[in-house]
C-alpha cells in the first residue's frame, strides 16, 4: 500500500485518475491534452500509477490504453472504512459498475484535404447537409452551447451539446436521436471528431460511445456512409448517391 499512497499524494496523478473515471481507456494524447505539462511529464506520472496497479495499459493497434483499476484503492477501503459505510461504498462501486457496462463505437477514414477545410465540412450546415444523410446540423460551435441536426420535412432528429470545441482538431458532441420513440428512448451518448494531419491528408475518427450494452444500430450505423460522403464531397466535390445517403436531401432548396 506505499507504493498506492505514495502516487496518491501527487495532484497530477489524482487529476489523471479523475479524467479515467470520467472516461476509461483513454491515450497519452488524450490525458496529455488536458494538462498543462510536457507529454514526458505525463507520462512518467502515469508509470508511477501503473506501477502502483492504480492503471492497468492495453493495446488496441497502435494506441495503449489507460484504464482505471479501482482494485488496490478497494483495499484501502476494506481495511479502513468503517463497516457501517460499507453498504454506501458499495452502492456506489456497484453503480460505477453499471455505467461502465457500455458500448463504443470507432470508425477511421483518411480523407486528402486540410485539417482547416475539414473542419469547415463538419459545421457548416449546408456541407454537411450535402453527406450526412442531407441533415443540416446548426450550432454556434461554442463549447457548452447547443447543436440541432435538422431535417425536412422531419425537423429535429437530433440534438444535444458541444462539450469541447478545439478547431480544427477536436469536437466533442453529445447525442439524442430524435427519430423515432426506439432511439428516443435510448438517451444520450457521445460523439467524439478527432483529426489528424498525415502529409497531404488528415485521418478523421468519429468515436461514438456511452451508448447503452445493447444500443439500437440506429444510434451508429449510419456513421460509415456519413464518412464515405464526407470524403466523396471533398475529394471530388460530388455527393455520394447511394441507397439511403440523401434520405432528406429533397427537403432542402
Amino acid at each position: 500500500m506505499d507504493e498506492v499512497f505514495k502516487a496518491l499524494a501527487d495532484p497530477t496523478r489524482r487529476s489523471l485518475l479523475d479524467e479515467l473515471f470520467r472516461r476509461d481507456g483513454q491515450t497519452l494524447t488524450e490525458l496529455a491534452g488536458r494538462l498543462t505539462m510536457t507529454r514526458f511529464g505525463v507520462m512518467k506520472h502515469l508509470r508511477q500509477l501503473e506501477a502502483a496497479r492504480l492503471i492497468v495499459t492495453k493495446r488496441r493497434g497502435r494506441e495503449k490504453l489507460h484504464y482505471l483499476n479501482p482494485v488496490p484503492i478497494r483495499l484501502v477501503h476494506d481495511r479502513w472504512v468503517s463497516k457501517f459505510a460499507e453498504p454506501w461504498a458499495a452502492g456506489l462501486s456497484d453503480l460505477k459498475t453499471t455505467l461502465e457496462n457500455t458500448m463504443e463505437k470507432v470508425f477511421e477514414i483518411y480523407i486528402k484535404t486540410t485539417p482547416e477545410r475539414l473542419w469547415q465540412a463538419i459545421t457548416d450546415p449546408d456541407m454537411r447537409a450535402k453527406y450526412s444523410f442531407g441533415v443540416r446540423c446548426e450550432s454556434d460551435w461554442k463549447q457548452g452551447s447547443p447543436y440541432r441536426g435538422i431535417a425536412q420535412p422531419a425537423g429535429t432528429i437530433v440534438e444535444g451539446t458541444n462539450l469541447e470545441v478545439d478547431p480544427p482538431r477536436k469536437l466533442v458532441q453529445s447525442f439524442n436521436a430524435m427519430w423515432g420513440d426506439d432511439v428516443k428512448a435510448e438517451g444520450t451518448s457521445r460523439v467524439t471528431w478527432e483529426i489528424e494531419q498525415v502529409g497531404d491528408s488528415c485521418c478523421l475518427t468519429v468515436t461514438h460511445d456511452q451508448l447503452g450494452e445493447n444500443a439500437n444500430p440506429q444510434l451508429y450505423g449510419g456513421w460509415p456512409m456519413i464518412l464515405s460522403g464526407l470524403k466523396t464531397l471533398l475529394e471530388t466535390g460530388e455527393k455520394l448517391t447511394t441507397p439511403g445517403s440523401l434520405m432528406y436531401d429533397r427537403g432542402w432548396n
